[in-house]
């Protein structure tokens, strides 16, 4: 599977496995792609910079990037508690009846809630790329389109490039304009914050929009197949991200949760803003269900409803309460019917874009030249 952009890379595949678990990032660059690690949830930068350490130590000397959240513009002088002082009260009273409802038991004393709205914030992802471009990475991706012009300056300078994340052809174009290297067509089927067209439509509309920037086909990608047609479409490269949940080497830390995302089929999850207040497709659970029923209160807009949720997701995660547990996951958790390796999960894609090469040569062979005047029959 390569491509000019693999070339570019040093990577002996086109293949770019988004996780925001090191195990699996690294995996994904021993098995010949480049591993990006996601940075939302690393609020201390002393823990990043410790991950990252570690993946320079279990990458062989192989490339890998990393994923950061970066809004383009940001509102000056706004702060956590200006932000949370804006939730209203009927918002939190439904959590905490949702809550009980299912019997989510308190965290204890002195126990903080795992995520926080404020991974999602300029301060916290500038002190990331701080520890980032102490490493080696060759790829900086921001999921909420281009980051601010003086850190693609400051990633160009480093010699890393830079990937942004698009829904449309009109984003694909803006994000080529703000000078980035390479646009993510991230489909309607894909895990977490996507827009309205779908992979098949997204890709040629992106390629052809940002020409000759090279284009990542994500959303709905699971097979060597999807791969070959990723490619047939135009991209120089795909971007899975769902597929690796179920890996041998991911951290979910959670029995329940892993067995739901195995048993969930391509039309168990749902796009809904109940996670950070922008659509999100993750597994549908009473969760989403509440949150999307037209009789509740409905989802606060980001960044408020990020906030207002982060303390009730700790608890659903912890004390593993079934009927709320879910994750973000793409409609391609269908085929994630199994645990395995992330080099199994590899040699897999690679054999099926191997056959579907093939089958599409074989098929090349035997078609008439259309030059030719076809007598009738």
């Amino acid at each position: 599977m390569q491509t000019d952009l693999s070339r570019r890379l040093g990577i002996e595949h086109a293949l770019f496995g988004f996780t925001p678990f090191p195990a699996v990032a690294a995996a994904v660059t021993r098995a010949g792609g480049l591993g990006v690690l996601g940075a939302v949830r690393y609020t201390d930068p002393g823990a990043l910079a410790r991950d990252l350490d570690w993946m320079a130590a279990h990458t062989d000397g192989k490339p890998y990037g990393l994923d950061v959240v970066m809004p383009a513009k940001k509102v000056e002088g706004v702060t956590e508690a200006d932000v949370e002082a804006m939730i209203p009260d009927a918002h939190r009273r439904f959590v905490r009846e949702t809550l009980a409802r299912y019997g989510v038991p308190e965290l204890a004393a002195g126990d903080r809630s795992g995520w926080r709205i404020t991974g999602w914030m300029e301060e916290v992802a500038r002190a990331q790329l701080d520890v980032a471009f102490d490493h080696p990475v060759k790829l900086l991706a921001n999921a909420l389109g281009p980051p601010p012009a003086d850190v693609v300056r400051r990633a160009h300078d480093h010699g890393v490039l830079v990937a942004a994340l698009a829904g449309s052809a009109r984003h694909a174009v803006r994000h080529a304009e703000a000078g980035i290297d390479i646009v993510v067509a991230q489909g309607y089927e894909a895990g977490g914050h996507t827009g309205e067209i779908a992979t098949m439509v997204l890709t040629p509309e992106v390629v052809r929009a940002v020409d000759p920037l090279p284009v990542l086909a994500a959303g709905g990608i699971g097979s060597g197949e999807q791969i070959a047609a990723g490619l047939a479409l135009g991209a120089q490269g795909v971007w899975l991200g769902s597929l690796w949940l179920t890996t041998e080497e991911a951290e979910l830390h959670s029995p329940a949760l892993t067995a739901k995302l195995l048993a969930a089929g391509s039309g168990d999850t749902v796009r809904s803003r109940a996670l950070t207040g922008k659509p999100a497709r993750q597994l549908r659970t009473a969760w989403t269900d509440a949150w999307d029923d037209p009789g509740g209160p409905g989802p606060l807009p980001m960044p408020l409803q990020g906030l207002l949720v982060a303390e009730a997701l700790s608890r659903i995660q912890r004390y593993e309460v079934e009927p709320l547990l879910g994750t973000p996951v793409g409609q391609i958790v269908g085929r994630m019917d199994e645990c395995r390796s992330v080099r199994a999960v590899f040699d897999d894609l690679t054999a099926g874009f191997e056959r579907a090469v093939a089958r599409l040569a074989r098929m090349a062979e035997h078609v008439p030249d259309s030059s030719q005047p076809r007598p009738f029959p």
